[in-house]
């Protein structure tokens, strides 16, 4: 079969022919119909990460939609999204046309979504979807702020916060195009994430209309700094990511006066079930046209110039190979 595969770790994939997993597999195989390019590809693949140096030859791809062929779990021809631990453990991903996957990491979608849009929301979705759910506490009404908003996953947190009852939606990201997204997604108002963290609390705080529930924060640093500060009593800020930063400057006399909750959030803490049902959810919203992530197909043969542009290009745009 045709894969994108990587023989060094920190290079990039090249388009080859690699061994198909379909013969004796007790896995369930999946054909492929659509594959999303993430930041967790690449960092798997670089060999520097605390998942340590993938065995190579691989083939990258932690995720994808397509369709089953073979082996346990759903019937032949259930379309399905799945997930993979390509690069984290020995084994090949979904950049490829077909990808062998454990039974319990496949979930049956029947909506009528195209496979490419699907495949962008992802598990960008998933997270966005679930700390707001789960981990956030999310109550008809309250105010949002989603920090990093134009990336894929703050995309879904804008568009989800809308759907689940949110009473307005705040999105804050740093250029013009983030914010465009960001409004196109859902949000009520954006805020530029180009000042200190006095300044950002402040526009936080009137952007939110002077109430400020929930904060979805993928980013840290000092944007979560001056959102910390910008909570109502009672507030949350969920963190999903660090893409600002490592730290974030947090005053123990605010927290403490305001009652207020700090979360950490991983879609690695969800179970089978949980993820499933995320999946289900959010693909029967894409379906109705009411969840999206701007996203762009890319043809397999050219994952090599995909990867390279995921490396250094906007992260808000996902590109999806589709083999």
């Amino acid at each position: 079969m045709r894969a994108a595969v990587l023989h060094t770790p920190g290079e990039t994939p090249e388009p080859r022919e690699h061994p198909d997993p379909g013969a004796g597999s007790d896995r369930t195989v999946v054909r492929v119909t659509a594959a999303p390019l993430v930041p967790l590809d690449l960092l798997c693949a670089s060999g520097t990460s605390y998942f340590g140096r993938p065995a190579v030859p691989y083939v990258p791809g932690v995720q994808g939609v397509g369709v089953v062929e073979s082996g346990p779990g759903a019937a032949p021809g259930t379309r399905v999204w799945f997930s993979t631990t390509a690069g984290m453990a020995p084994g090949d991903g979904s950049l490829a046309e077909r990808c062998a996957v454990a039974a319990d990491d496949v979930v049956p979608v029947d909506a009528d979504v195209p496979d490419p849009a699907l495949a962008a929301l992802g598990l960008s979705a998933v997270a966005a979807w679930m700390s707001l759910t789960w981990r956030g506490g999310l109550r008809p009404g309250e105010h949002v702020l989603v920090l990093g908003a134009g990336g894929a996953v703050g995309q879904a947190a804008v568009g989800a916060a809308r759907l689940l009852g949110a009473g307005r939606v705040v999105a804050a990201a740093r250029s013009a195009g983030a914010r465009d997204r960001a409004l196109a997604a859902g949000a009520d108002a954006v805020v530029a994430l180009d000042a200190g963290a006095d300044a950002l609390a402040e526009r936080f705080a009137d952007a939110a209309g002077g109430r400020l529930d929930l904060v979805v924060d993928p980013v840290f640093g000092a944007a979560a700094t001056a959102a910390a500060r910008a909570l109502s009593a009672g507030g949350r800020l969920v963190n999903l990511g660090g893409a600002s930063g490592d730290t974030a400057e947090l005053s123990s006399a605010v927290l403490r006066g305001k009652a207020a909750s700090v979360l950490g959030y991983t879609n690695n803490a969800l179970t089978a079930a949980q993820r499933a049902e995320a999946v289900g959810a959010i693909a029967r919203e894409a379906a109705a046209g009411r969840l999206a992530v701007a996203h762009e197909q890319v043809p397999l043969a050219d994952v090599a110039t995909a990867w390279r542009r995921q490396a250094t290009g906007d992260p808000g745009v996902r590109l999806v190979l589709t083999p």
